[in-house]
C-alpha cells in the first residue's frame, strides 16, 4: 500500500569527537506507517531521533516534513510541527499527580479542570485509562508510560517517536499498547518505533530501516523477515544463541531467611517474608512487573540496604550488617537496573567507573594509592571482552549509548569473578547480539561455580537462563520452581501473586 510521505531524511550526518554517530542517513516515513528503526547498540539510533526531535543539530543533511523544510532547533519547535517523543527513561515527578506532570510538558496548559477532562477523554479513547488526580509515585511502570503517551497524544502529533516502549511492560500491557498504536496509525499518525524485541517488531511494524555503525545498511518488511535475519542484518554476522548448560549445583552460597523490610521511601515497596537460596553453579531467575520490590531486593543483597540479623547469609555466615565494600571482598557483587547514576557515575570516565567497584577485588588501590595503570588495564579488559563501542576508556559514562553502558556495567562485575552475582535487568535496552553475549557470560559464570541471581522483566530471558524461577509481587517472593516444564500460564499466576502455586502444583 502506497502512503503519502510524511517525513524524509536526506543525508543526515552527525559526528562527535572520535566517532561518527550518523553517516549520510536517508529514508522516509509515510503517513499512518509504523516504521521500525533497528540497529545494535551504538548504531546511531538515539542520535538520529534526537535530530528529528530537535535535541541535536545535524552537521550535514536535511529533513522535510509534509513536503516543507524541517529543522527544529529545540524540542518545543518539533512539538509545534507535530512531532512527539516518548523516551525510554520516563521524565516524571513522583510527588506530583498525573495532571500536574502532563501540564509540565505542555507549552500552554489549560486550566486544571479542562486538562483533567481532556486526559480522561483521550486516555479512554485510546484504551489507556488514567486518573488525572493520582500521584505518579503510586502508579505502576505501565501506568507511568501511559502518562508519557497521553501527554504526547494531547499534542495531536503527526509523528510519534517511541524508544524501547515495552521494556517495562507486562505481556498484557504490551497488547494494550499495540492496540493503541494501531489505532493511531489508522488515524494517520506515523510512528517511528525503536526496539530490540524483534518478535514485537514483526508483529507491529509495516517497515523497518536498519542502521549499523551510523549508516543505513538495509530495510525490510518485518512480517516477511525472520527475527534472526533481522538480527544478523543489524550485526552484520551470524548470531550465536547462548548454550544452556546442564545444571550441577553445589553448596548453598546465598540465602535469605524470612526477610521483612519496610520501604525506604514513600513510593518504595516493603519486602515481606522473603526467603530464597541459591547454590553455586546455579542461576535463580526472579520475575515480576516493575515496582514490586526488585530494586529493594537488589539493595539488600548488595549491601546498599542492611539486613536485620539472622536473615542474610553467604556460605553460612551472616553478612546482613556488612556494607558493599566488605561484601565485595567476600565476592558478593551486584549490578542494579539504573545504569546511569546508580551503576555508573555519569560524568566520570570509564576508567574511573571501573575503579568504583573494581578496586577491592582487582587490587586497584594498594595501600590506599590508586594504581591508574592497572585501573586503565581493567577498563580496557571490560571494553574488549564485552565489545563496548567507545572511542576509548577516557570517555565519560554518559557519552555511551544505553546498551553500551549496560555492557560495560555487566562486564565490570563479571570480570571480577564473583562468588555471588545479583543483576537486575541485565540486557535492558541491549541489542540481540549483545544480549546473547551477556546471557552466555552469565551462564559461563555459573558454570564456573558462582551463584547467580537474575532479576528481569523479560520472561523469555529468565526461561533461557535460569534453573529455577520465582516471582515478586507486592514485595513477596513466591517459592522457586524449576524452569523446566514451567508454563507461561503458571508464570502469569505466580507474577499475579498466586504464592501458593507450588502447593497447587504439588496437589495435581
Amino acid at each position: 500500500m502506497t502512503r503519502p510521505t510524511l517525513l524524509t531524511l536526506e543525508g543526515l550526518t552527525k559526528a562527535y569527537p572520535g566517532v561518527v554517530a550518523n553517516d549520510d542517513v536517508r529514508f522516509s516515513i509515510g503517513e499512518g506507517e509504523i516504521h521500525a528503526l533497528l540497529g545494535e547498540n551504538g548504531a546511531g539510533k538515539s542520535t538520529l531521533v534526537k535530530m528529528i526531535y530537535g535535541l541535536v543539530k545535524p552537521d550535514k543533511g536535511a529533513m522535510t516534513l509534509r513536503g516543507a523544510p524541517y529543522a527544529p532547533d529545540r524540542p518545543s519547535a518539533a512539538r509545534q510541527a507535530g512531532v512527539a517523543m516518548v523516551f525510554q527513561h520516563f521524565s516524571l515527578f513522583e510527588a506530583l499527580d498525573v495532571a500536574e506532570n502532563i501540564a509540565l510538558g505542555m507549552e500552554n496548559p489549560p486550566k486544571r479542570r479542562d486538562l483533567a477532562a481532556r486526559i480522561r477523554d483521550v486516555s479512554h479513547d485510546y484504551g489507556l485509562p488514567l486518573d488525572p488526580s493520582r500521584l505518579v509515585g503510586e502508579l505502576s511502570a505501565g501506568e507511568r508510560q501511559r502518562v508519557e503517551i497521553v501527554r504526547c497524544l494531547l499534542q495531536n502529533p503527526k509523528l510519534l517517536i517511541m524508544d524501547e516502549p515495552t521494556s517495562v511492560l507486562t505481556p498484557q500491557e504490551v497488547e494494550i499498547l499495540f492496540a493503541t498504536l494501531r489505532k493511531l496509525a489508522a488515524e494517520g499518525t506515523a510512528i517511528l518505533y525503536i526496539s530490540h524485541k524483534l518478535d514485537e517488531i514483526r508483529a507491529l511494524c509495516d517497515a523497518a530501516t536498519v542502521l549499523r555503525r551510523g549508516r543505513v545498511v538495509g530495510d525490510c518488511i518485518p512480517r516477511d523477515t525472520s527475527a534472526r535475519d533481522m538480527a544478523e542484518l543489524m550485526v552484520g554476522s551470524v548470531l550465536h544463541v547462548p548454550e544452556r548448560r546442564a545444571a550441577t549445583p553445589g553448596d548453598v552460597a546465598l540465602e535469605l531467611r524470612g526477610l521483612d523490610l519496610p520501604a525506604a521511601t514513600p513510593f518504595g515497596t516493603s519486602l515481606r517474608d522473603v526467603s530464597l537460596s541459591v547454590r553455586t553453579g546455579a542461576i535463580l531467575g526472579v520475575g515480576g512487573v516493575a515496582g514490586n520490590g526488585q530494586d529493594e531486593l537488589l539493595a539488600v543483597l548488595s549491601g546498599e540496604t542492611l539486613a536485620p540479623p539472622g536473615t542474610l547469609f553467604v556460605d553460612g555466615d551472616d553478612i546482613g550488617a556488612l556494607p558493599p565494600p566488605a561484601r565485595r571482598h567476600l565476592g558478593v557483587l551486584a549490578a542494579p537496573e539504573e545504569r546511569l547514576g546508580h551503576a555508573a557515575a555519569p560524568d566520570m570516565s570509564l576508567v574511573e567507573n571501573a575503579l568504583l567497584t573494581g578496586q577491592v577485588r582487582e587490587g586497584l588501590a594498594p595501600r590506599g594509592l590508586i594504581d591508574w595503570g592497572a585501573t586503565r588495564a581493567f577498563a580496557d579488559r571490560i571494553i574488549a571482552a564485552f565489545d563496548v563501542r567507545t572511542p576509548g576508556n577516557h570517555v565519560a559514562a554518559r557519552a555511551l549509548s544505553g546498551g553500551n553502558l549496560q555492557k560495560f556495567v555487566i562486564g565490570r562485575e563479571i570480570l571480577q569473578s564473583p562468588r555471588v552475582l545479583v543483576v537486575n535487568q541485565p540486557t535492558w535496552g541491549v541489542d540481540a547480539a549483545a544480549a546473547a553475549a551477556i546471557r552466555q557470560a552469565l551462564i559461563d559464570l555459573a558454570e564456573g561455580g558462582a551463584a547467580v541471581v537474575v532479576i528481569s522483566q523479560d520472561l523469555d530471558e529468565l526461561m533461557e537462563l535460569a534453573d529455577d524461577f520465582a516471582a515478586l509481587n507486592g514485595g513477596r517472593l513466591s517459592a522457586p520452581r524449576p524452569t523446566a516444564g514451567l508454563t507461561m500460564d503458571e508464570i502469569g499466576l505466580m507474577m499475579g501473586g498466586a504464592h501458593d502455586m507450588e502447593v497447587a502444583h504439588a496437589a495435581q
